[in-house]
């Protein structure tokens, strides 16, 4: 089944620069064929590269990637509980604190990669799954009414948003 893109009316302003960035229909495709070049340009990056900030207060590409994998989990979680009717308004999350209480500069690597693939191949599991009508359920998450089917673009354009920042900011002032 095709998940097809959201309405602008199914999220919050905020997400369109995240779902702007999809141009498919095809959620669970895309999902998966993020997560291969998102593998790819990980491993493709030195030690040095993955490890550099390009400002003081600047993420390197373990704490990208695991906030990466952190959001993932939130909106799928948030996912879960709008699909299943949850009324239950559901907090938001400081992603600065999240990627300094995560250490993600102690762990290795391929650590962080099997983490995000595990995490990665739920969420394709969760919204594989999902009828046409728990898609268009919609739920209120940090004060923003915004549908499951709008969640699952936005872990797509997220990922996506963040590799574009990843190679325009850090790659290319690396160099």
């Amino acid at each position: 089944m095709l998940i097809g893109l959201p309405s602008t009316s199914e999220l919050p302003k905020y997400y369109d620069r995240y779902i702007n960035l999809v141009f498919t229909d095809d959620l669970i495709g895309a999902l998966e064929e993020e997560m291969h070049d998102t593998i790819a340009m990980v491993l493709s990056a030195s030690d040095e590269l993955q490890n550099y900030r390009y400002g003081e207060d600047k993420w390197n590409l373990k704490e990208i990637l695991m906030h990466i994998v952190d959001g993932e989990r939130i909106f799928a979680y948030r996912a879960l509980r709008f699909a299943r009717m949850d009324s239950t308004m559901l907090s938001g999350y400081e992603e600065n604190d999240y990627v300094i209480a995560s250490k993600a500069d102690n762990r290795t690597m391929q650590s962080l990669i099997d983490e995000y693939e595990a995490v990665r191949l739920s969420t394709i599991q969760l919204f594989s799954n999902f009828t046409r009508d728990m898609l268009n359920q919609v739920g209120n998450a940090n004060g923003v009414e915004i549908s499951v089917r709008a969640l699952g673009f936005t872990i797509l354009g997220h990922e996506m948003h963040h590799k574009k920042v990843f190679e325009e900011r850090y790659v290319n002032s690396f160099k």
